[in-house]
């Protein structure tokens, strides 16, 4: 164990060192795919709490990443306040509607909660693309620069640090949860929602909770993205993005989140390579997520069946969670 954890702590001072090498050696291309890549290690994240901690097979991601896109850029436009302001707006805002829509959705189980959340996902598209007054519609939206305090973020270069400390917030916020009672009681209603709500745990209120804490890291995702990007078009917003995301929480281990990390890095590289080949993504997609889910349902880097069954288990020594 502790030999993992040291490996774990490597790896992770690696990457912070590459991390503030960059700006000092790259081109502005470079730190927009790291600065896009970080984006979708924070939409990992919120997918790996809902479906790897509770276990609730929800499609919606997208749905509450835009809102968090049209929610920052359109509060940015209107009033130019600082984008930590704009940012969590749009997770507030995320947080709220995911409330809701998990208070409908989560009565339902399995292949019918993904087909809920699905049609939800597939409504707020529509929306965005028809809501002409408020998203331009068909045509997209075009962003304003972000700011804070009198400084205007105009590159990619002067987001980068910004968009790096947002999403090691989140990426700790996310450890924090997992490791928390809290987490332990996700985990045990994804195992089990009779043998959780015999500990004393309350089921239906874990998952809610984990649909909500979802939706506001997408949301949280969506106000990222307008830190370092110009334009918004509502087709980049479908299905597809769903899929892509789904792939990396899939393909890096269902209920790890270095798993959740590595996925969103190395497929969001993947994605950027095949940027011209959109119908080749979808193929290849479709076709890794197919293969790990038939040959290798725990992913690359999910912990040990032996790991994951302890969770309850330690829930209980621990006293229960409200």
């Amino acid at each position: 164990m502790k030999k993992r954890f040291s490996l774990d702590h490597l790896a992770l001072l690696v990457l912070l060192a590459v991390l503030c090498v960059l700006p000092f050696t790259v081109t502005g291309y470079v730190l927009y795919v790291v600065n896009l890549l970080m984006v979708f290690v924070v939409l990992a994240l919120g997918m790996h709490v809902v479906i790897g901690e509770a276990g609730q097979f929800a499609l919606s991601h997208t749905a509450f990443y835009g809102i968090g896109i049209y929610t920052a850029g359109l509060i940015n436009t209107a009033w130019h306040p600082p984008f930590v302001v704009s940012i969590l707006a749009g997770g507030l805002l995320s947080a709220v509607l995911g409330y809701v829509i998990g208070f409908l959705a989560l009565r339902m189980r399995d292949i019918y909660l993904a087909l809920a959340t699905f049609a939800f996902g597939e409504a707020m598209q529509w929306v965005f693309l028809n809501w002409e007054s408020v998203t331009n519609g068909s045509n997209g939206m075009r962003m304003q620069p972000a700011q804070l305090f009198g400084l205007t973020l105009t590159n990619d270069l002067q987001a980068y640090p910004f968009v790096i400390a947002i999403a090691a917030l989140m990426l700790w916020v996310t450890v924090w949860l997992s490791r928390s009672q809290f987490g332990s009681a996700l985990r045990a209603v994804r195992e089990s929602d009779v043998a959780a709500m015999a500990m004393g745990i309350n089921a239906r209120a874990m998952k809610q909770a984990a649909f909500v804490i979802s939706a506001a890291f997408a949301g949280i995702a969506g106000g990222m993205y307008t830190l370092f990007i110009s334009f918004i078009h509502p087709e980049s917003l479908g299905f597809q993005t769903t899929i892509l995301i789904l792939t990396m929480v899939v393909v890096g281990g269902i209920g790890s989140v270095r798993g959740a990390v590595a996925g969103a890095i190395a497929f969001g590289i993947i994605s950027e390579l095949l940027r011209q080949a959109l119908s080749i993504q979808e193929i290849l997609y479709g076709a890794i997520l197919l293969g790990f889910m038939m040959f290798k349902p725990r992913g690359l880097f999910a912990g040990s069946k032996k790991r994951a069954a302890k969770a309850p288990a330690a829930h209980v020594r621990q006293g229960g969670a409200a």
